[in-house]
């Protein structure tokens, strides 16, 4: 009973940030994606099988996306100069392959249950991008996401601490 009331709490979560009425405003998605990813966060914490039969854990790999902003709690947002600027590429066999600005990184990338994301040491070239790159935040920020959730056709990855949100687009 309590594996069918956590996927139906779960559902209901993913469900409320990911489809119904358009947001009001930009603060009410970052509001329902914190939402969603705490629930996520939270089933995976519990480590019911119940809860990670939901999601399919392997659903990143294969994918391509590229970073439209960095939302902190704080309000701020940072955003790269031009598209494209900031990728990843999450391959199947568990790497991750990235673009920073004007430098090249990969890592490992892991997924332990449903909404669950952690990156490993991430080896990247440091080159010196322009006095406003973003390159340097964008790897720190990396190091503490630990959860992810898709909305809209978009992808967002959230820090731990409701340190800020990466919010990407398809490649």
């Amino acid at each position: 009973m309590r594996g069918n009331t956590l996927v139906a709490l779960l559902a209901c979560a993913v469900l409320a940030a990911c489809g119904g009425e358009k947001p009001a405003s930009e603060a009410d998605v970052v509001e329902e994606v914190t939402e969603a990813v705490v629930v996520v966060q939270d089933a995976v914490e519990d480590g019911t099988e119940a809860a990670a039969t939901l999601v399919d854990t392997s659903e990143l790999a294969g994918t391509g996306w590229q970073l439209v902003k960095i939302q902190s709690m704080d309000d701020s947002v940072a955003e790269p100069d031009s598209v494209g600027q900031f990728t990843i590429t999450f391959g199947a066999d568990g790497r991750a392959a990235m673009k920073v600005d004007c430098n090249r990184g990969n890592g490992e990338w892991q997924s332990s249950g449903p909404g669950s994301l952690t990156f490993g040491p991430v080896a990247a070239t440091r080159a010196m991008c322009g006095p406003n790159s973003l390159d340097s935040r964008f790897l720190k920020e990396l190091e503490f996401v630990r959860t992810y959730v898709f909305r809209d056709g978009n992808l967002y990855l959230a820090t731990m601490a409701d340190g800020s949100i990466l919010e990407f687009v398809p490649l």
